[in-house]
């Protein structure tokens, strides 16, 4: 799946290469309405210097002793010159030219008004009945060079505006989503059953809708979550009187049974009644897990917790639990410890079903508040080991069990906003089953 891009960075983006673009756009018409201009300038005074220089030209070659003779006019100083001229007959004969006029880049013969060639721009004029013609050639590379310049001084701005453009868009962009970042922290910073309605003052008209109806789902979605807790806890606690009746009646009804089917068919009604006031006790520690109230308002030990809850375990199972305990003797974590007390015991629960019933369970916890709870067992395959957080799921070792020992696990884990890991085979070993869980530790 691709990675959804920052709202911010697309703005940002898109405002700065927009703008960009059309400041581009503007320079470029600019700058060929500039170029236009420059050469209306650059033929006006190609024009212009022609008919200063005629009339001149005509007087000076009328007061030669010989007029046809062709001359050069000397500069008064050395430099190169971007205008050069010739002072022509009707036939074509120089009369006259700049020092620096080179004669095969103008026409054979002379022609009026402008002309271009692939290197130059001319310009021919007359007088003395057109007896006598001048022609003005400027270099085309003048002009371009002219117009490169002006093009540059376009676009030097532009290139210094672009990064400040960049800043100030995205940080226009920054503050203008503050409130959207605000909303977003608000969401990602509430644990997992936490329902209750976002509050965000100015957020945008195109995402307050959107935020009016998440409060909407997440209201109808909290009311449908505590209807449906209340009922399962309601049920579970209703049922666990008349349950704890029948089965003193059927164990009585055992008792005074003879031998037979019936002391057979009393057993297994025993059995079934034992079975389901477990999975009574089971719901309502998920509803518990599911309800809230997972939190302390300090942090708590859970070192004796720990030991508490294995020891009763030790007394049921006949030491088969081995437990290890950090050095320290205190480890702090903000979880209630009555729910940290049921997470253990499922998760130990589960552990004497389907582990190895010869060999021990390992229990751990660290200073870090790392919880390690280790069977032995064959190894559960990826596709079940990742299915079996949910709910009324079991593995393969055909134990009996009503499949919520891990599902109130990790219920409780999410919680208290702890991590739990399903590991098979068990780390560092062959085989086995292992749970990890990691509590975020009090201060």
């Amino acid at each position: 799946m691709k990675p959804a891009s920052s709202l911010q960075k697309r703005l940002g983006l898109g405002l700065t290469l927009g703008m960009t673009l059309l400041w581009l756009g503007a320079t470029v018409g600019a700058w060929v309405v500039v170029q236009h201009e420059l050469n209306e300038v650059f033929d006006s005074a190609l024009e212009e210097t022609a008919q200063r220089i005629l009339p001149l030209a005509v007087l000076e070659i009328g007061n030669r002793d010989e007029p046809r003779q062709a001359r050069h006019i000397a500069p008064l100083k050395v430099r190169k010159e971007y205008l050069t001229y010739l002072v022509r007959g009707a036939k074509g004969e120089i009369l006259m030219q700049s020092h620096d006029a080179d004669p095969s880049i103008f026409n054979p013969l002379p022609v009026e008004g402008f002309t271009t060639t692939s290197r130059y721009r001319l310009y021919g004029a007359s007088a003395l009945r057109e007896g006598v013609f001048i022609e003005m050639a400027e270099p085309l590379a003048h002009r371009r060079e002219a117009a490169q310049e002006a093009l540059f001084a376009l676009l030097l701005p532009i290139l210094a505006l672009i990064p400040i453009s960049l800043l100030g868009t995205w940080l226009f962009v920054h503050v203008s989503l503050r409130s959207v970042r605000a909303y977003r922290r608000a969401i990602e910073t509430r644990g997992v059953g936490d329902l209750s309605p976002i509050k965000v003052d100015r957020l945008p008209a195109e995402i307050d809708p959107l935020a009016e109806a998440v409060n909407h789902l997440m209201e109808r979605l909290r009311k449908a979550l505590e209807a449906e807790r209340s009922f399962t806890a309601n049920s579970a606690h209703e049922l666990r009187t008349p349950l704890a009746a029948t089965l003193a009646h059927i164990q009585r009804l055992r008792r005074e049974a003879p031998e037979g089917p019936l002391q057979v068919r009393a057993a297994k009604i025993e059995t079934s009644l034992q079975a389901l006031t477990r999975l009574s006790e089971k719901l309502m520690q998920l509803a518990k897990a599911e309800g809230g109230g997972l939190l302390s308002e300090a942090p708590q030990d859970l070192v004796p917790v720990l030991a508490h809850v294995v020891d009763e375990c030790n007394h049921a199972a006949g030491q088969r639990v081995h437990v290890v305990l950090p050095a320290a003797r205190s480890v702090l974590s903000a979880i209630d410890p009555d729910a940290f007390a049921i997470l253990v015991r499922n998760l130990i629960e589960n552990a004497m079903k389907h582990g190895a019933p010869d060999r021990p369970i390992e229990v751990s916890l660290s200073s870090q508040a790392l919880l390690r709870v280790v069977n032995a067992g064959p190894v559960v395959p990826e596709p079940i080991l990742r299915r079996l957080t949910e709910r009324f799921v079991r593995g393969e070792s055909g134990a009996q069990g009503s499949g919520l020992g891990l599902a109130i696990a990790l219920t409780i884990a999410q919680g208290v906003n702890a991590t739990i890991a399903l590991v098979s085979p068990a780390t560092g070993k062959q085989d086995g089953f292992e749970v990890i869980v990691q509590f975020v530790l009090g201060r």
